[in-house]
Parts: C-alpha cells; sequence; structure tokens
C-alpha cells in the first residue's frame, strides 16, 4: 500500500481591493450580477464573472426554482454562457461573490461539487488552469490557481477511455 498526499494552496486576502487591477473589476462584474440572481427561496445571491482569453468576461447569477434541483448555480450559468457563446476560448479567471438579505457572508463561498466538477472539464478544455478569486459579502477574499487546489482528483475524460 502507498500514501498519496495532496496539498491544495490557497491565497487569503483581507479584502479583495489587494488583488491586481483586473482581478478586481472581475470582482465588481460578480458582485453586479450577483444582485440580479433569482433566489427567492434561499435568499442567498452568487454571481460569478469569467475573463476569457481574448478578454471578454461574461457574468450569471444563480437561478432557483421552487422544484430545488432545476435551479443552476452562479458558475455553471457563467460556465456555459460562455461555453455556448464564446466556444474554443479558454476560460482565464473566474471571481465569484456572495450575499445573502439574511446574514451577512463573511467568508468566501467555495463553488459546489458539480460547479467544480464543469470547472474541471473547462480546464482541460482550455488547455489551462483557472484562477478561481471567491469573495465575501465583507470584502475577505480566498482564490487558488487551478481547480486542483479545490478539487485535486477530479473525474475526467481519462476515466472514459476504453482498454483494448
Amino acid at each position: 500500500m502507498q500514501h498519496i498526499r495532496i496539498v491544495a494552496e490557497v491565497e487569503e486576502y483581507q479584502h479583495f481591493n489587494e488583488l491586481a487591477l483586473d482581478e478586481k473589476q472581475l470582482v465588481h462584474a460578480a458582485q453586479k450580477v450577483a444582485v440580479a440572481a433569482y433566489a427567492p427561496y434561499s435568499g442567498f445571491f452568487v454571481g460569478a464573472a469569467i475573463l476569457l482569453n481574448d478578454g471578454t468576461v461574461v457574468s450569471g447569477s444563480n437561478q432557483e426554482n421552487v422544484a430545488f434541483p432545476s435551479g443552476i448555480c452562479a458558475e455553471r450559468t457563467a460556465m456555459f454562457w460562455a461555453g455556448a457563446n464564446y466556444p474554443g476560448k479558454a476560460i482565464v479567471k473566474m471571481a465569484i461573490y456572495a450575499q445573502s438579505e439574511d446574514f451577512i457572508v463573511e467568508t468566501p463561498v467555495y463553488p459546489c461539487g458539480s460547479c467544480r466538477q464543469v470547472m474541471s472539464e473547462y480546464e482541460r478544455i482550455g488547455g489551462q488552469a483557472i484562477r478561481i478569486i471567491m469573495v465575501a459579502a465583507t470584502g475577505k477574499t480566498h482564490a487558488v490557481n487551478g481547480l486542483i487546489n479545490i478539487l485535486p482528483v477530479a473525474f475526467d475524460a481519462d476515466n472514459l477511455k476504453r482498454h483494448k
């Protein structure tokens, strides 16, 4: 038997104002779209903004439904929009912002497992790691360089290859 050690690296900032200018602009885009979220059941508003390799910024917000499994997260909304409207463009960075009408979101909110799996596919398609910036309503920020830091053992296309 062998043990495999997996180590993640997360950058922590007290406020997103410490980020580079392009990343602050991406956070502002995520904040702007968060208020457009359709979240009448949870009161939890999430916005995601994506920077593509050609400089295009695409954003999306969470969209709830009374039949809860029918909703979709902000991250997947933005990624699917980018995939449908900008095929072949790699995702370089993503900012995720969360706020609530019921409480103060004090710590950065990480993507759910489904969103992480979709990000994994887009990293593979784009051929590069995605920088993911997660921002709380308080401004506290976490950032990772590549999905490997939040989903170190993703299910990927190699798992589907047939062996002869």
